[in-house]
């Protein structure tokens, strides 16, 4: 996979306030990135900074096309607040076209392969049908698709959402939400959003940034695996207890905790593992072999509002736990790749200063933690 964009330790500030603090990451080609956090979080301010509109104080950003670092990317911006005055007597198709404005020199007209590429945004936004219109005579939702439009006909690198169905009614939202998940199909996409629905919906990856910090980035799912601590599978089988314990046995579970229920013939299975283990196909096979069919199973997890809510509380103790997760995975991760026979461990292993380091870090997380509970 190809890295597009590496931001490096940045602090960004406005005059003597600082809004970003140490900020690092990397995004990929054919990412999509949701950007979430309270309002004042430093959002904006990262995209800003990606965008060029501000100098960080400290730090660096690179960019890069085909594994080759350069200058800059074409990148495509849909601004929280739209900048078109919907008096001025302007059509679908100027507007759209328009997003080309740094290719076409002033005064002259659209080339053929310019105007191809507009017809062919306008299709791509639905507005066929529209492209002769004013933007005066539009609704909400018709107006954000050519603005969608004009921040993709230069076909950019790189799309920045920022807010993208703020102010539309349901049906809009779901209408521009639909079409923001079909361009990630073909273009890398930073999505900020206060709606954490929508981010967990359409994006593959999340940020989440709280007092201009970095807390956690992760996919939505092993947020809620690593915030949860466990991974929890529940189930109904039709089928006896007298079956189902031999069956289940072999299976790598914390715990396995049994429920009847008002039907005779069926019952309630809750089986605990470990946060990074999937239990759920074993499971599947375990149970058929014991011909126990699964009438229900569900994974247990936390929405990413919850993530959200937790990790941003003001005491920053959820964000101490997921970082001390992520350790522990990094290092299970580590272990797992580890093969070699035990007397060659000590060799790959941790370091006497290795792990000195580490009992100095989990003394500490330990103290803040006792500090959190009293």
């Amino acid at each position: 996979m190809d890295k597009l964009i590496e931001i490096d330790h940045i602090t960004a500030a406005y005059g003597n306030k600082v809004v970003l603090k140490d900020v690092s990451l990397t995004v990929w080609k054919n990412d999509f990135l949701g950007i979430i956090g309270p309002n004042g979080g430093g959002k904006t301010t990262l995209l800003k900074v990606i965008l060029g509109l501000l100098q960080p104080v400290s730090g660096a950003i690179r960019f890069f096309r085909d594994g080759t670092e350069v200058s800059s990317l074409r990148i495509g911006y849909l601004p929280q607040l739209n900048n078109i005055d919907r008096k001025f007597p302007i059509s679908v198709w100027e507007v759209v076209a328009s997003g080309l404005a740094a290719e076409k020199p002033r005064f002259r007209s659209y080339t053929d392969a310019q105007k191809k590429c507009i017809e062919e945004v306008i299709h791509q936004m639905g507005l066929e049908d529209l492209y002769t219109r004013s933007i005066g005579e539009l609704s909400g939702g018709q107006l954000q698709r050519v603005l969608l439009g004009r921040s993709i006909v230069s076909r950019p690198q790189l799309l920045i959402l920022d807010e993208p169905t703020v102010g539309l009614d349901p049906k809009q939202i779901i209408e521009i939400r639909d079409l923001i998940k079909s361009l990630g199909k073909k273009h890398t996409v930073i999505l900020s959003s206060h709606i954490l629905s929508e981010v967990s919906a359409v994006c593959d990856y999340v940020m989440i940034i709280a007092k201009g910090q970095l807390v956690a980035s992760d996919t939505p799912e092993n947020l809620s695996k690593l915030m949860l601590g466990s991974n929890t599978v529940t189930c109904t089988v039709h089928g006896t207890r007298k079956q189902l314990v031999p069956a289940l046995s072999a299976l790598d579970a914390k715990e396995i905790q049994y429920e009847n229920t008002p039907n005779e013939e069926q019952i309630k299975v809750k089986i605990t593992t470990e946060k990074d283990r999937d239990i759920r196909e074993e499971l599947f096979y375990a149970l058929a072999k014991a011909n126990c069919p699964i009438l229900e199973l569900t994974s247990s997890s936390m929405s990413l509002e919850d993530v959200f809510l937790e990790l941003t509380d003001d005491s920053g103790m959820a964000a101490r736990k997921l970082k001390k997760a992520e350790k522990e995975q990094l290092k299970q991760k580590e272990r797992e790749k580890e093969c070699e026979p035990e007397a060659d461990k000590t060799a790959v292993g941790e370091t006497s200063e290795e792990k000195s380091t580490d009992a100095a870090e989990s003394a500490a997380e330990t103290k803040q933690e006792e500090g959190d509970a009293q």
